[in-house]
């Protein structure tokens, strides 16, 4: 008998303290809720504070800023009429409206594949940006340009060119369609900037005006904390050599990136 009430005491004793336990948890896990919440609610204030940040006009970040220091339009393809004083290598110049550039790395190539291919076969990439690392008018990149033709119109020899000079296929699906074969080619280049030919009235009156406007730009990077403001212009900022003096150019005698 005594044994019996003894076992329904800790039965009561048990059922008590689970029932005790049960608004212990459900406070706990409230409370954790709450807590959860509020964490969100301060996570969520910080994105939007961050947002807003990004978003205004003043702005910090420390992401690569890319700054375009000027823009130009290319009037023609030439070479200097003279040798360049302290530049033995010139052997190409992208004659523009506002400055010349000089090529002093990959003009050779260029030269070479300009003078070889058929002309009218040429066509050059238009999307001509060169990297200016220091804005000390020296800059670096890559020409680009296609040369297509009817696939029964190769030769042999054109093969043997294309492979000597590093030529790619890239025969589209337009190219496929009409039958035709195109192979791309990229020259790495670098160069120096000089200020306007001095000849350049008379190759703008001589030079066949191109079938549509090409520019060629150049710009610098920077990967540190800026404060960009919007709508800041940075253009035209470009700098020439300190040794730079104008000179007269002579244009190949073809029109290229007429297309």
């Amino acid at each position: 008998m005594n044994q019996h009430k003894d076992e329904l005491k800790m039965m009561g004793n048990s059922t008590v303290k689970s029932a005790l336990q049960k608004p212990l948890n459900m406070k706990t896990n409230v409370k954790t809720m709450v807590m959860g919440a509020a964490l969100t609610a301060v996570l969520a204030s910080s994105g939007c504070a961050t947002s807003s940040l990004l978003e205004s006009d003043n702005r910090v970040s420390t992401q690569t800023t890319k700054t375009t220091l000027s823009e130009d339009q290319i009037v023609a393809f030439g070479r200097p009429a003279q040798a360049l004083p302290k530049m033995p290598n010139a052997t190409m110049v992208i004659v523009g409206e506002k400055n010349s550039y000089v090529l002093t790395q990959g003009g050779t190539e260029m030269v070479n594949l300009l003078s070889n291919l058929t002309p009218k076969n040429i066509q050059v990439d238009n999307d001509m940006s060169f990297y200016v690392p220091n804005n000390d008018g020296y800059f670096q990149g890559e020409m680009k340009l296609s040369y297509a033709k009817l696939k029964d119109e190769f030769k042999r020899s054109d093969y043997q060119f294309f492979l000597q000079n590093n030529g790619r296929e890239c025969t589209s699906a337009s190219d496929q369609r009409i039958n035709a074969q195109r192979f791309c080619f990229s020259v790495p280049v670098k160069g120096a900037i000089y200020p306007q030919v001095s000849n350049l009235s008379i190759i703008q009156s001589n030079y066949r005006a191109l079938t549509k406007p090409y520019m060629v730009t150049f710009y610098t990077q920077s990967q540190q904390n800026q404060v960009h403001r919007s709508g800041a212009n940075t253009a035209q900022k470009l700098v020439l050599l300190p040794f730079a003096l104008a000179f007269d150019v002579v244009t190949f005698p073809l029109q290229l990136l007429d297309n």
